[in-house]
């Protein structure tokens, strides 16, 4: 049972953002060198860009599934618990339990769902602990990545159990990997100051920045990277069992893919007698001498 059921509009509004994405994060590595490089001039349009195609992604779920008012109040206690776990490790060696729910939420209500969450969650954090800069759009694109492709691994009805959370915990890892990988990309070309090997120099052919961009990614961020690997594995293990039944269990009850039913009209009910006589019986009959002339 999903929440959020992906239709024709929804995937082609998920496409788009995606592409829109990709380009944002490698269009430096394919920059010449007269290029000015700089985010803090094109995170503001990036931002106009983005935020429209993801509110094009809630009216097409919205135009085609009904995203009704269950939805919506699952989708803001979520997303409101995901922001509340992230200072728990915000800039703490990259320790970010909000991984873990991102991961379990995506696979249970489904990818459509979990993208949204993704990116409302990582904003709302955002605002939350003052992280809001020109990386805020390509945080709340990755991060509905994450969640989106938990809902996209195999087994969602069938596959419960250590396998199901072995599997989430095996996504867990990867994904947390590939966000520092892909967010090192935001930052990485526009980082003055740095040695050669591991700078961008826009220009080169890019298999050289590649390989610089794989030697500042183990100089800089790989100390992060790993422990928030390392803390979604551990918490999907210990406590993906009894999250995994919670978010169902709500699921079920919110019943989002039940379809309303009207009763029709019942019987109409046998009239009792005293009411079809209405209430003559307990007059005296004529002539019984009940009547006020005697």
């Amino acid at each position: 049972m999903r929440a959020v059921r992906l239709g024709p509009r929804s995937v082609t509004a998920l496409v788009l953002t995606s592409a829109t994405g990709v380009a944002a994060f490698a269009w430096p590595l394919l920059a010449d060198r007269a290029s000015g490089l700089a985010h803090s001039r094109d995170a503001p349009w990036l931002f106009a860009a983005l935020l429209p195609l993801l509110l094009a992604v809630a009216v097409a779920t919205v135009s085609e599934t009904g995203l009704d008012a269950k939805a919506v109040a699952m989708l803001g206690v979520l997303a409101a618990a995901g922001a509340a776990l992230r200072p728990l490790g915000a800039g703490t060696a990259g320790l970010e339990p909000m991984f873990f729910l991102m991961v379990l939420s995506g696979r249970v209500l489904g990818p459509g769902f979990g993208f949204v969450l993704g990116a409302v969650s990582m904003f709302a954090g955002a605002l939350l602990t003052g992280g809001v800069g020109p990386w805020m759009p390509f945080q709340m694109l990755t991060m509905g990545w994450v969640s989106m492709g938990a809902g996209l691994l195999p087994g969602p009805a069938t596959l419960r159990g250590a396998r199901e959370r072995v599997l989430l915990a095996g996504y867990g890892a990867v994904s947390a990997l590939l966000y520092g990988l892909i967010m090192n990309l935001q930052g990485w070309p526009y980082i003055a100051g740095l040695g050669s090997g591991i700078s961008f120099v826009p220009g080169d052919p890019l298999p050289e920045n590649l390989a610089r961009y794989g030697a500042y990614v183990l100089a800089t961020s790989l100390g992060w990277d790993v422990p928030r690997a390392l803390l979604t594995v551990v918490l999907t293990l210990t406590l993906g069992g009894t999250v995994l039944r919670a978010l169902r269990r709500a699921t079920r009850r919110a019943a989002f893919d039940a379809a309303p039913v009207f009763a029709g009209p019942g019987p109409v009910p046998a009239p009792d007698p005293g009411e079809r006589t209405g209430g003559a019986a307990s007059a005296p009959p004529p002539g019984s001498g009940g009547s006020s002339a005697e």
